[in-house]
């Protein structure tokens, strides 16, 4: 009788952990369920897709089109003026060439340690190119032009990475992006993290990511448990440009890392017609401090072609700043930053005229 109540239970424990195993992987579903069609997305939100058709097309062609659904439905129906529509609709203005607007605006490709995937221009620290993936595509990315396929990560790659680090004391910080990273899944950062902690020198992991705002199931138990136990001083970095992209949902998740040892910031960047107003940059800061993530930066735009459109002038922007800082706690207004090429780190905007 005993024996046959233990296969009970034990069968019982399988379900539950597949359950869990299904829970956990659900946002790869929502991410295969993405929009990738410009005229679907105009159609989704029920806007005139005789207008925008044409410029959708051609400018989905030089820089591909991906939306998550969840963050199509943040957006307002009818509305063509939306901000997080603006963020992410192709537009004719893509294809036009400005000057000044160029393909590797941080001249990163010249930072290159022969195609290893990693990207070296700070004392401490050193930034990986985990993937060229991302769960979606901002029209304004500075990386849209970067040739991520021959910067993929294999084993070699990684075991040279890995020697890279070792031999080099002076790094104590380890930045993950891409890409995104935490389009790997799970297992793999699981991995990546227990190898890192394993070198006695580096002090501290840093995630950027977009993605937790677009597929907030992302934020999986076992994500969260992996990084409040990492032996790391743990630092989350989120990329939200407006308070529209902070849904309840994203607020229920990231609860699980607030209050933790997982230090949260938020960076965000300056766009026209975007958030280019103090009320709108205020809100958005007040929103991210009230579920525990601190602004961190706020760039200017990065020239990088095909992204002018979205451009602030840094006259503007300093306008914008000077308002802020007169109606918002000082602790609630991020640096405001600019990456100059050649430059070990960013570069503070001085808001004197």
């Amino acid at each position: 009788m005993r024996h046959i109540f233990y296969i009970q239970v034990k069968k019982i424990n399988i379900v539950l952990n597949k359950k869990k195993l299904i829970f956990n992987n659900l946002w790869l579903k929502e991410l295969s369920d993405s929009i990738t069609d410009p005229l679907d997305l105009l159609k989704y939100l029920g806007l005139d897709h005789k207008q925008h058709l044409l410029d959708g097309i051609q400018a989905s062609k030089l820089f591909s089109f991906r939306v998550p659904k969840f963050f199509a439905d943040l957006m307002e129906k009818g509305n063509e003026k939306d901000p997080l529509f603006l963020q992410v609709f192709t537009r004719y203005e893509e294809i036009i060439k400005f000057p000044k607007f160029v393909k590797d605006p941080l001249q990163e490709q010249n930072n290159q340690h022969d195609n290893y995937g990693f990207i070296k221009k700070y004392k401490n620290r050193l930034l990986i190119l985990l993937t060229g993936y991302c769960v979606i595509n901002c029209r304004y990315c500075f990386r849209r032009h970067f040739p991520y396929s021959k910067h993929a990560l294999n084993q070699s790659r990684w075991d040279i990475i890995y020697q890279y680090i070792k031999k080099n004391k002076n790094i104590n910080e380890i930045i993950l992006s891409g890409g995104d990273p935490l389009m790997e899944k799970d297992k793999s950062l699981d991995k990546i993290i227990t190898n890192l902690e394993n070198i006695s020198h580096l002090t501290t992991l840093r995630i950027h990511t977009r993605m937790l705002t677009l597929l907030p199931n992302r934020i999986t138990q076992f994500l969260c448990e992996r990084l409040i136990s990492c032996s790391l001083n743990t630092v989350l970095v989120t990329h939200i440009n407006h308070h529209h992209e902070i849904s309840e949902k994203f607020k229920k998740k990231i609860k699980f890392l607030h209050h933790s040892k997982v230090i949260l910031l938020n960076q965000s960047v300056l766009l026209r017609k975007v958030n280019d107003n103090a009320l709108t940059l205020f809100k958005l800061h007040q929103a991210l401090f009230k579920i525990g993530i601190i602004p961190y930066y706020l760039h200017m735009l990065d020239n990088v072609l095909g992204a002018a459109h979205f451009h602030v002038s840094e006259c503007k922007a300093k306008k914008i700043m000077i308002k802020l800082l007169e109606i918002s706690s000082g602790y609630l207004v991020p640096k405001f930053v600019k990456e100059v090429p050649g430059k070990k780190s960013k570069v503070l905007i001085n808001l004197e005229f």
